[in-house]
């Protein structure tokens, strides 16, 4: 009888040694204050004391990429989707007040192809950097039978940290004004309404679009990490409160942040990136279904009372803020002009 072993089962444990070694410099070229150890143990050590930290209170999320993955998937490039991952996480992170502090992954796919792999890590410790936060180690997952040819998920989780002090929300108003921090494009939220609206049009992703532009090097732009900006109002004590804004658009996202009985008004046009246009037009979607699903040009909300001052330090920053609209004592978000983002 045949000796059978876990390569002739699907999986390769020599292939995830070797990928594993591979990641060790990117994990490492993520080094902050607080992490103890490396890359290969069982588990992460950080020690808050060591990061600065006198009575912090620690701030998880996790997330994913959704079918983003898809594009990334069939068209072979990898390299932005990790970055997508971290920024998905900590954008969620910051809204709430707190500093990035560690990140971890999980990479399940079928058989370990580790060119491709190491390319979508080396976009996680990218996004880290980015976000000022450690790639602190991660989950390699070969499951033969769960995934087709060539595919993939992700996940990744992070823990921030915030000196108790300084939690958002805090203290939103009635007449507080909304800043809108720019969006690069779609980031990773409403994919499968994307892929529909190409699929029936009969675009593909190498299709020349928005002025001879690969449709995928469009779709594939990475979703902003706003850690930077957004920790350095809040450090100025400008800023009261924020909205990540992911699935549910503006009025799904904003009113996590608000008070009860407080709503918010938003005056529109503002700038949005050329794509959105492109996909109400080719998939006659209405402009209430595009506010619900996409970002539309807006990839984070601020709430501040010193809107000047705001403004000046996020310009400062190297951000181009907009005004969006104030704090209104109606609930709900009303959205007035919306007509006009898509005209």
């Amino acid at each position: 009888m045949t000796s059978v072993t876990y390569r002739d089962a699907g999986v390769d444990i020599e292939a995830g040694d070797a990928l594993v070694e591979a990641i060790k410099p990117l994990a490492k070229a993520t080094n902050r204050a607080g992490v103890l150890g490396g890359i290969g143990g069982f588990g992460a050590l950080f020690d808050l004391k060591a990061a600065g930290y006198t009575d912090p209170v620690l701030v998880s999320t996790t997330d994913g990429v959704g079918t983003k993955l898809k594009i990334a998937i069939e068209t072979g490039v990898h390299d932005f989707v990790g970055i997508d991952l971290v920024a998905m996480c900590v954008n969620d992170l910051i809204v709430q007040g707190a500093a990035p502090l560690f990140f971890l992954d999980y990479f399940a796919t079928g058989a370990l192809d580790v060119q491709a792999a190491k390319r979508v890590i080396a976009g996680i410790a990218e996004g880290c950097k980015q976000a000022d936060c450690e790639l602190v180690g991660g989950e390699t997952a070969e499951m033969p039978g769960m995934y087709g040819a060539g595919d993939y998920d992700l996940a990744g989780f992070s823990v921030g940290a915030a000196e108790r002090a300084e939690l958002l929300p805090a203290n939103v108003t009635v007449g507080d004004a909304i800043l809108g921090l720019p969006s690069s494009g779609v980031h990773s939220n409403g994919f499968s309404l994307v892929r529909r609206i190409f699929r029936d049009a009969g675009l593909g992703w190498d299709s020349e679009i928005l002025g001879g532009q690969r449709a995928a090097n469009v779709l594939l732009t990475p979703t902003r990490i706003y850690v930077r900006p957004v920790l350095a109002l809040h450090k100025a004590g400008l800023l009261k409160g924020a909205a990540h804004i992911t699935g549910g658009g503006l009025p799904g996202n904003l009113p996590r942040v608000l008070p009860k009985g407080c709503g918010a008004k938003l005056t529109a046009p503002w700038a949005m990136p050329e794509i959105f246009g492109l996909l109400r037009e080719l998939g006659n979607v209405a402009p209430e279904e595009m506010l619900r699903v996409f970002n539309c040009g807006v990839g984070m909300a601020l709430i501040v009372s010193d809107k000047d001052a705001a403004l000046a330090a996020l310009r400062e920053a190297g951000e181009a803020p907009f005004v969006l609209g104030e704090i209104t004592a109606r609930p709900g978000i009303e959205i007035e002009g919306a007509d006009t983002l898509f005209a």
